[in-house]
């Protein structure tokens, strides 16, 4: 999709608006005239236009007619090039996007929100003809450690409240917890499910655990004389053609009782935790792994998947694959691409008895250490982020709610109830100062771990955990 870059008002022309109003203006001190002055937010977004904003940028801009705002979407592929040059060359955005897996990459580059900010606000008075206006300047509370914790789910604390270094420069390190980030939606992993192949199976209902998912591939399953796989009851086992697969391998290892990382940050998954060696022989991660590698392992039961498969999204499509494993923002492509398909959305199948736990994926609101700008910036983004702004974006932009007490409003949505449903119990975990590096690892820890012997694959995933580690410390 081509650039937007959408410039809603002419600050220059608004300054003499503002202070060559109509009718007997009331002069406002030296502080707020100052703060009067024009200025320009640039907004740089990937994942959504303009439109989905416009009401809230508008409504802002009334209170605010001295802040002009340009919001410009890149496409993603180029989103994270751009951004990286831009801010080196010091022509970047002040508030830009980055994904919850960013924040740690992205840390040096994001100037922490202040606990408060300062805003001008002109209020007018009188007729259209006899009209004179009144200007305060306000300290405004940006939203706090404690209120984010309480309305945000665990998986967006932990991601945006970070340790940062407060201290002035010169003087001896001070590290605080600061809020550097904040979200406008927050998607979880669910499964995606073809109902027609399920009836065509003689399966009543859908899996909602594991034992029952894995019982239900034999049936799913269709395989020619050569070996070809005409239809596939998933698309797990392998990394290349499925999409999202270290997602899927992450949260089946922390469903199965893994420890993702230590409390200061280096992975531990390939460990076994404490609370589980008089329980267990083999770590949980490893043997997570090994459930996921039996999907593409001619071997198991199981086996229904392999790396002549297109890519699982394309796949389940083209009807040839009756689970499929995605976030909302797949939603409309699947639509688009199969808009007669027999769809079902499911929540992720769990581990019997075990506590639920979900996958969080989504993005973050930042503001650049270097914009010009930062107080109005964080200011925008407290505003932006309101309950009530929020949920006009999310019914615009078709997405998940991030605020807990907007996920009532969405669990009887038949796109969206599903991905709501799962919010709370959604978790995330930190991928160091890489994610990409962190991604690459995990992959090949999969790819890996396919062409491996069982009894080998404790060494794929202790090397694969040293990787990551290296990928981690790399920004510390």
């Amino acid at each position: 999709m081509k650039n937007t870059f959408v410039r809603l008002m002419v600050g220059s022309l608004l300054f003499s608006l503002v202070f060559g109003g109509a009718g007997c203006t009331k002069g406002p001190d030296a502080a707020t005239i100052k703060a009067m002055e024009p200025k320009t937010l640039n907004i740089w977004s990937v994942i959504d236009d303009m439109d989905v904003y416009s009401p809230i940028i508008q409504a802002y801009s009334a209170a605010h007619p001295q802040v002009s705002i340009n919001y410009r979407r890149l496409r993603l592929e180029e989103y994270e090039s751009a951004l990286i040059n831009a801010l080196a060359e010091d022509r970047g955005p002040d508030i830009f996007l980055v994904h919850n897996t960013w924040v740690g990459k992205y840390l040096s580059k994001i100037s922490p929100m202040p606990a408060t900010t300062q805003m001008a606000y002109r209020f007018a008075e009188g007729s259209s003809t006899n009209r004179s206006y009144t200007y305060e300047l306000r300290n405004e509370r940006s939203i706090t450690l404690k209120q984010l914790k309480e309305s945000y789910p665990d998986a967006v604390a932990s991601d945006v409240i970070r340790k940062v270094n407060t201290a002035k420069e010169g003087a001896a390190p001070l590290l605080e917890d600061k809020v550097v980030a904040l979200p406008m939606s927050v998607d979880t992993l669910a499964m995606y499910v073809n109902k027609d192949l399920l009836n065509a199976a003689g399966i009543p209902t859908i899996p909602d655990t594991w034992d029952k998912f894995q019982a239900t591939i034999p049936r799913l399953v269709k395989i020619d004389s050569a070996g070809k796989i005409l239809q596939a009851g998933t698309a797990m086992g392998l990394a290349a053609n499925v999409e999202r697969a270290t997602d899927i391998v992450s949260v089946l290892m922390m469903q199965n009782g893994a420890v993702m990382t230590s409390d200061d940050g280096y992975p531990t998954f390939a460990f076994m935790p404490e609370n589980l060696t008089e329980q267990r022989e083999v770590s949980p991660g490893l043997q997570a792994l090994g459930f996921y590698l039996d999907f593409a392992n001619p071997d198991k039961q199981v086996y229904t998947w392999n790396s002549t498969m297109p890519n699982s999204l394309d796949a389940f499509t083209q009807g040839r694959v009756a689970y499929f494993f995605g976030y909302a923002y797949h939603l409309p492509t699947i639509k688009a691409r199969a808009p007669k398909l027999n769809l079902a959305i499911a929540k992720l199948p769990q581990i019997e008895n075990n506590p639920v736990v979900n996958f969080a994926n989504y993005w973050v609101w930042t503001v650049s250490k270097k914009s010009k700008n930062t107080d109005i910036a964080w200011n925008f983004i407290n505003y932006m982020t309101q309950q009530d702004n929020e949920k006009q974006f999310l019914d615009l932009a078709k997405r998940p709610p991030a605020h807990k007490a907007l996920i009532d409003k969405y669990l009887e949505d038949e796109n969206l109830g599903v991905f709501a449903s799962q919010i709370l119990t959604s978790k995330s975990w930190y991928k160091g100062a890489d994610p990409d590096a962190m991604e690459s690892a995990m992959s090949t820890m999969i790819t890996d771990g396919a062409a491996t012997d069982p009894e080998d694959l404790n060494r794929v995933v202790l090397i694969s955990q040293d990787k990551v580690g290296q990928t981690m410390n790399a920004g510390q």
